[in-house]
């Protein structure tokens, strides 16, 4: 065999064998690559969608509705209850206004007694259907246009007078305290309820004679509305 056949011969050869091996590695890996696949498929966990059922009907659902329904169906123990007059006092209950008296509440009238020297006795009741309290104070007795005004009789004031129906309180005015001539000659007075009252009255006394008034605080007895000096 000549030399140039045989390096023919084993170039032939090693291109053969070559060639041979490049197919044995591509199937080997062809194969590698099919079996990882797989073992990834094969090893992946199926999702399973949670059970829903636990949290729609748990008893926090349910506990939540019968707090709800207790709620709305209860009964209320506020104002909507204790609707009336009067204040609340706590507890339900409620008690009437204690209304003070203006001059416009009440049903006046006058008459002169001779009595400590002489003096006029005012009289107030309550008009129909109205309840008032007179306060612990003075009345209000002012005489004339310049608005000369009473001073007090007494050295301190009684109590509050409830005035309702036929009951009556008394205050009685000495227009002159003065053993002077002089003096102011008017035939009215202007009462008011306390130096508070904005709507008060003018009665007619007849002629009288005003140097330095006084006036004694309301009573329930008109015996005890004497203005003594």
């Amino acid at each position: 065999m000549s030399g140039n056949r045989r390096k023919a011969l084993l170039v032939s050869a090693a291109v053969m064998g070559g060639a041979m091996l490049m197919t044995a590695c591509q199937n080997a890996d062809a194969a590698t690559d099919a079996g990882a696949s797989q073992g990834s498929s094969s090893s992946s966990p199926v999702a399973t969608a949670p059970t829903s059922s636990g949290s729609s009907t748990g008893g926090g659902g349910q506990g939540s509705d019968a707090t709800n329904n207790g709620t709305s169906t209860g009964t209320g123990k506020g104002s909507e209850d204790g609707v009336g007059s009067g204040v609340d006092t706590g507890g339900g209950k409620r008690e009437a206004v204690e209304q003070g008296c203006g001059a416009n509440d009440i049903s006046w009238s006058t008459r002169s007694e001779s009595q400590a020297g002489g003096y006029i006795l005012v009289v107030a009741k309550a008009k129909a259907g109205i309840t008032c309290y007179l306060p612990a104070a003075l009345p209000t007795v002012a005489f004339g246009s310049d608005g000369t005004q009473a001073g007090p009789a007494e050295q301190s004031v009684g109590e509050q007078i409830k005035l309702s129906g036929s009951t009556a309180a008394y205050a009685g005015v000495n227009p002159k305290t003065t053993g002077t001539d002089g003096g102011k000659e008017l035939d009215s007075i202007i009462v008011g309820i306390g130096g508070d009252d904005f709507d008060p009255v003018s009665l007619p006394v007849g002629t009288i004679t005003v140097d330095e008034p006084v006036v004694t605080n309301w009573h329930t007895d008109p015996a005890d509305a004497v203005p003594f000096n």
